[in-house]
């Protein structure tokens, strides 16, 4: 039985679930607000980095309810950001986490990029490593870092 009427709004709701899923593993949590929280405020700092071409590509292989949160708020003329060192990428993250998160940025962004890795074309991932500063590699997911 559909939960909505609407098999692309549930074939969303159910990805987008397994993404947060993922996310509370990856940050230890049963919290789906804070894996939310995490994994938007990451997606926003990628998102405003990695320049609009990069960013409309990754976009378009998120599900569709992630899509609308990695978009929400962008200005895209005022990117790519400039931010060179890893402290400069979690500074930004953390701008964007929620004002009550507890969740340590650098933790947030770990996460996120284990979660999608798992379910993103490795192709996109490698090619997103190339436009953030090398120092974030540090975060990646050490299977990606062998390539």
């Amino acid at each position: 039985m559909s939960a909505t009427g609407l098999e692309v709004f549930d074939t969303t709701l159910q990805e987008t679930n397994h993404w947060l899923k993922l996310m509370m593993g990856e940050l230890g949590t049963d919290s789906r607000r804070t894996a939310f929280g995490a994994l938007r405020s990451t997606l926003h700092a990628l998102r405003d980095r990695i320049g609009v071409d990069n960013a409309a590509h990754l976009g378009s292989q998120m599900p569709m309810l992630l899509r609308g949160a990695y978009y929400e708020g962008w200005h895209p003329a005022a990117t790519p950001t400039r931010e060179r060192h890893l402290a400069d990428f979690i500074d930004h993250v953390a701008d964007e986490m929620p004002r009550d998160s507890q969740t340590n940025p650098a933790e947030a962004a770990r996460a996120c990029f284990s979660v999608m890795s798992q379910c993103l074309d490795k192709g996109e991932m490698l090619k997103l490593r190339k436009v953030l500063p090398h120092e974030t590699l540090n975060l990646w997911p050490d299977f990606l870092l062998r390539n």
